[in-house]
């Protein structure tokens, strides 16, 4: 007894001393690099500021100047006045419409494409032809099919999040390991389990990839599209705030979409680490 009290008391010693030792280390990393880069953004902006103060506030004035959408980011005062909350929610809506819709196509396409020769010679040419055509091209043949700015939004977010999920899944579907494969065939396996049971898996982690690298083109698409069609959405707002000479309020857009593409891109990696049952060891 005494003896594994001893063992205890060397590993509680122990544990604190790693923890002194790991402690800088990760303040450092976690908290005062960032900081330090933050606030070299911000004195960034305050000289660009100071030099053109006509037009540009500064960090203090932005604040100032932002402080109503700030602390009542839902507010709702008539038609079209809207707190800068619900301008948000209606992008991240339409985003995540189009988002999904392009996830549900392009997932079974990429496994089309990286399990069938033929399949990959006949598509692959489309893709390539489509995947350089700029996002904003799309937009006016959207608005000749809806008619409507709200789908023709989201079917740009469709058009533009189907490639890089597309090509990500049919790359991860063609590098599965042979010997995974020949394992199935020697257990007899049918077509329809080999993919639910050796190449879904062994793709996940390029699938997932692919779907962060839509998501984030998507969540870039869509401030350009409603600034071109208008209506409610943080796109309008900036070009909004912009046409007003507000900088302060575009500044604060900016910050509220990099935050958000931050946030999204965050829950798609953790959404990873649930279904892949692995934490990712590097970004």
């Amino acid at each position: 007894m005494i003896f594994q009290l001893n063992l205890a008391a060397i590993a509680a010693i122990a544990g604190q001393a790693a923890w002194k030792k790991t402690k800088p280390v990760i303040v450092r990393d976690v908290f005062f690099l960032p900081v330090l880069g933050f606030l070299g953004i911000i004195v960034l902006w305050w000289i660009i500021a100071l030099a053109n103060h006509e037009l540009m506030p500064t960090p203090p004035e932005a604040l100032i100047a932002n402080l109503d959408y700030i602390l009542n980011p839902f507010y709702q005062r008539g038609p079209g006045n809207l707190g800068i909350g619900w301008l948000l929610i209606a992008s991240l809506r339409r985003v995540l419409i189009g988002f999904l819709l392009g996830a549900v196509v392009a997932i079974p396409l990429g496994f089309l494409i990286g399990m069938s020769r033929p399949a990959m010679l006949a598509l692959n040419p489309i893709i390539q032809i489509f995947k350089p055509v700029s996002p904003l091209a799309w937009l006016p043949i959207a608005l000749a099919i809806f008619n409507l700015a709200d789908p023709s939004a989201i079917f740009v977010i469709f058009i533009t999040s189907l490639w890089p999920t597309i090509i990500n899944t049919a790359l991860g579907v063609s590098s599965v390991p042979t010997d995974y494969l020949d394992v199935g065939r020697v257990l007899e396996m049918p077509r329809w389990r080999r993919i639910t049971k050796i190449i879904w898996p062994a793709s996940l982690p390029y699938i997932f990839t692919g779907l962060r690298i839509s998501l984030g083109i998507a969540w870039l698409v869509i401030v350009a599209v409603e600034m071109l069609t208008g209506g409610i959405g943080i796109g309008f707002f900036v070009w909004d705030e912009w046409s007003r000479l507000n900088l302060s309020s575009v500044f604060l857009a900016v910050l509220v979409i990099g935050v958000t593409g931050l946030i999204l891109d965050y829950a798609v990696d953790k959404i990873q680490e649930l279904v892949t049952h692995r934490p990712k060891t590097s970004n």
